[in-house]
C-alpha cells in the first residue's frame, strides 16, 4: 500500500463523527493519517478534495472467506442445511491454487472496496495443495491473499487458521487435508514465517472446537498471546457442534475455549449463535468480542444469535460478510437490528450510531487496527462516502445521515473509498482494478473449468 507524505485536505460535505453528523468538516491528512479535524468549515478550503454526501470512517469486514464468493447463487439452488452447503464449499476449495486464489481474492477485495470496506479480516484455512502436501512456499496461499489485498487497495488482517480435525477425535477428511498442518505446533511454525507489512497484520484463528483438539487449543491461543495478535474462532454456529462437545467434553464450546485460555479481550467469537445464558456471561465477562454475520447466518439457516444480550454482558460487536452471499456491511448492520426485532417483536435494540460503530471502530479493533475506524486526529485516513441523493437516500434530513446509512443505504450508494489518504474508489469506480465485475466473472469461471 502506497502512503504519500504529501499533505492533503479533504472537505466532507457531511461527516459522521461517532455521535452525530456534522456538516462542513475539513480534514488535514499526511502520511496516511488524519492530522487535524476542522468542523464548522462551511465551504471547501482552496485546493481541498471535495467529498459530497455523508462520509463515514472506513468500514471493517471482520469475517471473510474470500473463496466463498465463488459460491454465490450456486448454493442458492434447492434446499439443504449448513452441512450440505459445506460439501459444495469443499468442492470449490479443492480447485484453488495460489494463482486462482490470488485472482479471485483480488476481485473480491476490490468488490469490498466498492462497498466502502477499507479493512478485511480473512479467516484463512486453505493452506496446502490438495492432498495436504505443502507448496514450495508453505504460505503460498496466504501470501496470495496478502498480495491480493494490496493490489485491491485495502488493509487485511490475515487470520491464519488452525484446522486439524474433521470432528472431535476424527482425522481430517480428504477435502480437509489441505487445511491441516498435522498439529498445532506445525501450524505455529508455518504461520510464524508470515510477515506483517504496511497494509497487513497477521492474526490467528481456531477454526472451531471440532477442528482443533482440546489439548492443542492452548498452543494456538499462546501463539496469539505472545504476539498480541487478534484471535478469532467460529463458535457455536451449529447445534450439532454443541451437542458433540457436550458428549465428548461434558461442557459447551464456550466453556471449553475458556478452560484452555482462548477467550479474552483480543479474541472474537464468530457467530456465537447457540449459546446458554452461562456462555453469554462467560463471553461477555472475559471481554471476548462477537462478530455477527447476519446475511450468512440467515442464508445458511443457522439461526439468530443473542447479539444484544452478548453486548449487554460486555462483548464488543463487529460485523462480517462471511460467505459473501452479499458484500454489504450496511446490510449486515441493518440485519442485526432487524433480526433482533423479529426475534423479540420489539424495535430499537441499537441506535444507528451503535450499529455504525460495530461496522467501523469496533470492527477494526477486532482485527488489530485500533487506530482506524474513526474520524479524529491521529486516526488512519480511511474514509467511506455515501451518496445522499440516490433513490434510496434522497429525502431525509442530512442530520439523520446515520439512520439513512444504516436503514436505507446499500453498498451501491458508496461513491468514494479512501485508504491511507488516497482514493481507492472515486465516483463509484475502482482506481486500481478497472473492471471489477469482469475480474469477478473471470476468476469465478476459472474455478468452474
Amino acid at each position: 500500500m502506497h502512503v504519500t507524505a504529501t499533505p492533503r485536505t479533504y472537505w466532507l460535505e457531511h461527516a459522521w463523527l461517532g455521535t452525530h453528523v456534522e456538516p462542513g468538516v475539513a480534514l488535514d491528512v499526511r502520511d496516511g493519517r488524519i492530522r487535524a479535524v476542522h468542523p464548522g468549515t462551511p465551504a471547501p478550503p482552496p485546493g481541498a478534495e471535495v467529498l459530497r454526501g455523508l462520509t463515514l470512517p472506513g468500514l471493517a469486514n471482520a469475517h471473510s472467506h474470500a473463496f466463498h464468493r465463488a459460491l454465490r447463487s450456486t448454493v442458492q439452488v434447492g434446499s439443504g442445511t449448513f452441512w450440505t452447503w459445506r460439501e459444495i464449499m469443499y468442492a470449490t476449495a479443492d480447485r484453488l491454487t495460489p494463482d486462482t486464489y490470488h485472482a479471485l481474492a483480488r476481485a473480491v477485495y476490490a468488490e469490498m472496496a466498492l462497498a466502502g470496506i477499507t479493512t478485511v479480516g480473512e479467516f484463512h484455512y486453505v493452506h496446502h495443495a490438495p492432498g495436504g502436501m505443502p507448496y514450495a512456499d508453505p504460505n503460498a496461499m496466504g501470501e496470495a491473499l496478502l498480495e491480493a489485498a494490496a493490489e485491491a487497495g485495502i488493509r487485511i488482517t490475515l487470520l491464519d487458521t488452525a484446522y486439524l480435525s474433521s470432528g472431535f477425535g476424527q482425522p481430517p477428511t480428504t477435502h480437509q487435508l489441505r487445511f491441516s498442518d498435522g498439529d498445532a505446533d506445525a501450524w505455529a511454525r508455518r504461520c510464524s514465517t508470515l510477515r506483517e507489512r504496511e497494509h497487513a497484520r497477521i492474526g490467528a484463528a481456531v477454526h472451531s472446537v471440532r477442528a482443533v483438539p482440546a489439548d492443542q487449543l492452548a498452543t494456538v491461543a499462546g501463539w496469539a498471546e505472545e504476539r498480541e495478535a487478534p484471535l478469532h474462532v467460529h463458535l457455536s454456529e451449529q447445534t450439532a457442534e454443541n451437542d458433540a462437545c457436550q458428549e465428548i467434553h461434558g461442557c459447551t464450546p464456550a466453556q471449553l475455549l475458556a478452560l484452555h485460555g482462548v477467550l479474552g479481550p483480543r479474541t472474537t467469537g464468530v457467530h456465537n449463535t447457540h449459546l446458554t445464558a452461562e456462555d453469554i456471561a462467560l463471553i461477555g465477562g472475559s471481554g471476548t468480542g462477537t462478530c455477527m454475520c447476519p446475511t450468512t447466518e440467515r442464508d445458511l439457516a443457522d439461526g439468530i444469535g443473542p447479539a444484544a444480550a452478548l453486548q449487554n454482558e460486555g462483548s464488543p460487536l463487529s460485523l462480517g460478510s462471511d460467505s459473501h452471499a452479499v458484500i454489504d456491511l450496511l446490510e449486515e448492520a441493518r440485519a442485526m437490528e432487524l433480526n433482533e426485532r423479529l426475534r423479540t417483536r420489539s424495535r430499537g435494540h441499537w441506535t444507528a450510531a451503535a450499529l455504525l460503530r460495530a461496522a467501523t471502530a469496533d470492527g477494526h479493533a477486532a482485527l488489530g487496527w485500533d487506530d482506524a475506524g474513526t474520524i479524529e486526529a491521529g486516526a488512519r485516513a480511511d474514509l467511506t462516502t455515501l451518496a445522499l441523493d440516490s433513490v434510496r437516500t434522497a429525502g431525509p434530513l442530512p442530520r439523520l445521515g446515520a439512520e439513512t446509512a444504516v436503514f436505507a443505504a446499500t453498498a451501491a450508494d458508496v461513491r468514494h473509498t479512501i485508504v491511507a489518504g488516497r482514493h481507492v474508489v472515486r465516483d463509484g469506480a475502482h482506481t486500481r482494478v478497472p473492471d471489477v465485475p469482469g475480474a469477478l466473472a473471470q476468476a469465478v469461471a476459472a474455478l468452474r473449468a
